[in-house]
């Protein structure tokens, strides 16, 4: 066995006669302990979050919206739609049209998106499930669906056939508006149903039927605003950009999830990266308590190093022995932290104890990838802490 780890492991698992320094040790271990639990429960919390937050939006958006690179809308062409059909990466896809729009009820007045979809649209995504009253629209009828939030701002209920809500949207086209009442198409619609998500999707959408938004906003058949798809299990996101692409060629820009969701997905990335960093330091202030005990060890051992020197034991070997037991305190910490951290999730994940209300429990998240992070921050912060304190161990030291 290695003199330098054999001599390390017998001063890490003995007690010294100074209970100063056995103290000094046991805080500098317990203190690992609790930063490593620290650090792994804060991320996971953090990851359970951020799934949390993200089934919002997972809710609304397909795996890939396809979107023009010039105007607001393109065509897509029957022999388009087969190729779709036969793509091997492709389960499902829905055509779109989606405007801003005036809308108007019993003189109240709101500014929301109306958005077409065809009968395809509840296979791409799963909104018709959040229906918490009616029902959704049949195909070729002037029944929407709109957000609880809109609902409640419009005083708006169902099945009111008597006073329709009425969508305003100007027409297309060029040229000074010589007649006000003839520069916007009108429609009246009927709600047979209403979502509720989030505060911000219930006061942003309209649903209707594709065929109803194509003559409301005066577009051509298979004139749409985007298309929305829906992969396959296990397919290789890249692999279907390329057959998107090949279908439609270079005209056209394909979104995914976290592309639709730019500045939600960077905002939970800040507050992640923020958590890590603070976390992070509370691990260093810990370390310093390690490295604080070891010098007082080697302060502590001082007569049995100057013997070690004597009968040949280089400085470099009596360095290497306590910085050997500052990985093995660190070591000992950073298992012991991770396993009371790894009870405490999974207790959470599976019993929820803690819960945000009676009927929500806090989410936490169990990521291997947590553990890595943790892992790789607890051994670098303990290594360097390690050597620097192993560095006082110097000449002058052992020849006094």
């Amino acid at each position: 066995m290695n003199l330098s780890f054999y001599i390390a492991k017998r001063y890490a698992l003995s007690f010294s006669k100074n209970k100063a320094i056995n103290i000094i040790t046991g805080i500098a271990s317990i203190g690992i302990i609790a930063s490593t639990m620290a650090l792994f429960v804060f991320l996971s919390v953090f990851s359970g979050l951020k799934e949390f937050s993200l089934n919002f939006a997972n809710v609304s958006d397909p795996d890939l919206r396809v979107e023009t690179n010039s105007g607001k809308t393109f065509f897509i062409h029957p022999k388009q739609e087969d190729q779709l059909n036969k793509c091997k990466h492709i389960a499902s896809f829905s055509k779109i049209i989606e405007e801003r729009v005036y809308f108007m009820y019993d003189n109240k007045e709101l500014v929301a998106y109306i958005k077409g979809v065809d009968n395809r649209f509840n296979k791409v995504t799963d909104f018709n499930k959040h229906l918490y009253a009616g029902e959704w629209f049949e195909p070729n009828s002037e029944n929407i669906v709109i957000g609880a939030d809109i609902s409640r701002k419009l005083g708006l209920g169902l099945f009111d056939y008597n006073n329709a809500l009425e969508a305003y949207v100007p027409k297309p086209g060029k040229g000074d508006i010589e007649n006000p009442e003839k520069a916007f198409n009108k429609s009246l619609l009927f709600p047979s149903g209403i979502y509720s998500i989030n505060e911000e999707l219930d006061g942003k959408y309209v649903f209707c039927t594709l065929e109803l938004a194509e003559h409301f906003l005066g577009l051509n058949h298979n004139e749409i605003t985007n298309l929305e798809i829906k992969l396959k299990p296990n397919t290789n996101e890249n692999e279907a950009r390329k057959e998107l692409i090949s279908i439609f060629g270079s005209t056209i820009k394909i979104k995914n999830r976290a592309q639709l969701n730019d500045s939600l997905y960077k905002m939970l990335q800040s507050e992640n990266l923020f958590i890590y960093l603070f976390s992070t330091l509370v691990v260093i202030l810990t370390l310093f308590c390690l490295a604080g005990a070891i010098v007082m060890i080697i302060i502590d051992k001082k007569d049995n190093l100057k013997t070690l020197f004597n009968i040949g034991v280089t400085q470099n070997a009596i360095r290497a022995i306590f910085f050997t037991q500052g990985i093995i305190i660190t070591t000992f910490g950073l298992t012991t932290g991770l396993a009371l951290a790894t009870v405490i999730i999974l207790l959470q994940q599976n019993f929820a104890f803690i819960m945000i209300t009676p009927t929500m429990p806090y989410p936490v998240l169990f990521e291997w990838q947590n553990m890595l992070i943790v892992i790789l921050t607890i051994l670098i912060l303990g290594i360097a802490s390690s050597w620097i304190a192993s560095g006082t161990v110097n000449k002058k030291l052992l020849e006094q």
